[in-house]
């Protein structure tokens, strides 16, 4: 379509992204998308997104280990919509599958849909998060989870396999996911206190993509001046690293500032 006169020609291209989300997940869809707006605004891609979800209520190895099972059908159907990307927005669900698996997740999913003639590059949570410490030159960092205690020693001792030291840890201790992705977003602006930081390269204000913590992490780097993420801010970065795209999103962090 030609632009009106007086208008600058459109050059931007849509992409569709698809959601791999925990049937009780209700902050993927929200935070994921509110970055990718909010990016919208400076650069001329534009995003839909399209999601498959997967049972899970409560966050316990069982319920997280069947829900993965799912998430080849998920990929499936996502692929059906021919997406330019998807992300598996369940961190401990993939970390507690054993060591390293998110790249055995991300390989599968991407040969389903290969297999159904409509490939696309599938990213999760769990490899984004080290894969944006990484970016950052993160070796020691510092992070608040909403598990329990077990599974938040569990996505520490996957972080750390990565070859990235955990020096401090927070556990709130929820088990229900709908009450995860209740609480303020601008909880962990406060919660990031009580961690030890000293010697930290960043900070990781939610270990989970359903624990909310949008709203916190820029409040965060202006209190302790170190680089913070979050599982959705990594995924958002994977996301556009996966797609070609600048990595840019207006208050989202270090990360999403456009520099790595």
């Amino acid at each position: 379509m030609q632009a009106a006169e007086g208008q600058a020609p459109d050059n931007s291209r849509n992409y569709r992204v698809g959601l791999i989300v925990p049937s009780s997940n209700t902050t993927m869809e929200t935070e994921i998308p509110a970055m990718l707006r909010a990016r919208e605004q400076v650069l001329p891609e534009r995003f839909s997104f399209h999601s498959s979800r997967m049972r899970m209520k409560s966050v316990t190895r069982e319920e997280l280990a069947a829900m993965d099972r799912d998430s080849d059908r998920c990929a499936l159907e996502l692929s059906d919509a021919r997406v330019d990307a998807m992300g598996y927005a369940c961190l401990v669900a993939i970390m507690s599958m054993g060591l390293g698996y998110h790249r055995e997740s991300q390989r599968r999913l991407h040969e389903v849909t290969v297999g159904n003639g409509l490939p696309a590059p599938v990213i999760t949570s769990a490899g984004a998060l080290v894969e944006g410490l990484q970016a950052l030159g993160a070796k020691r960092v510092s992070i608040i989870a909403p598990y329990m205690k077990p599974l938040t020693r569990m996505v520490i001792d996957y972080i750390e396999n990565e070859g990235i030291e955990v020096i401090d840890s927070v556990s709130l201790e929820i088990h229900d996911n709908l009450a995860v992705g209740a609480r303020d977003p601008k909880a962990p602006a406060e919660l990031w206190k009580q961690l030890n930081t000293k010697g930290a390269d960043a900070i990781v204000a939610s270990a989970c993509v359903q624990m909310p913590s949008l709203a916190s992490v820029p409040l965060i780097e202006a209190a302790s001046g170190l680089p913070v993420v979050s599982s959705a801010v990594c995924t958002t970065y994977a996301l556009l690293k996966s797609l070609g795209l600048e990595r840019r999103a207006p208050n989202a962090g270090t990360l999403l500032s456009g520099r790595y």
